[in-house]
């Protein structure tokens, strides 16, 4: 597991490169928000998590062929089910304390970002309910 990389993922580039297409600044995971969001302007309030849909346990998701406990490891299942509960845990309790600041929050899911439409028209949709307009592209 320490070969898995946490910053600067093919995910996180993605995002980071649809994202400066809405020309909207950004932090890389700011140290002093809860968390650590992936990308985050605290002017405009606003954090975007990129989550690997099997750490993360990503619910209904084909890739992790969905359902309420997914696709977990044939050895080693205990293991595997805490660890993907205990992230989920933490995830919710870091965008609890995102909000409880004021921010807005985006988790995006690994599925979704490989999909650039989708990817597109979510960012879309993120950016202009900060705005009340969509922002130019």
């Amino acid at each position: 597991m320490q070969s898995v990389r946490q910053k600067g993922t093919r995910l996180e580039l993605t995002v980071r490169e649809a994202t400066r297409q809405y020309g909207v600044r950004y932090r890389l995971n700011a140290r002093e928000l809860p968390g650590s969001p992936d990308l985050s302007n605290q002017t405009r309030r606003w954090a975007i998590f990129v989550h690997g849909c099997f750490w993360h346990g990503h619910p209904n998701c084909r890739k992790t062929k969905g359902g309420a406990g997914g696709r977990i490891p044939v050895s080693n299942r205990t293991f595997w089910a805490t660890k993907i509960e205990d992230n989920r845990r933490r995830d919710a309790r870091k965008v609890r304390g995102l909000r409880a600041r004021g921010l807005r929050v985006l988790t995006l899911w690994e599925c979704q970002v490989l999909d650039p439409r989708r990817l597109d028209r979510i960012l879309s949709r993120f950016f202009a309910t900060l705005s009340g307009s969509a922002p130019p592209r």
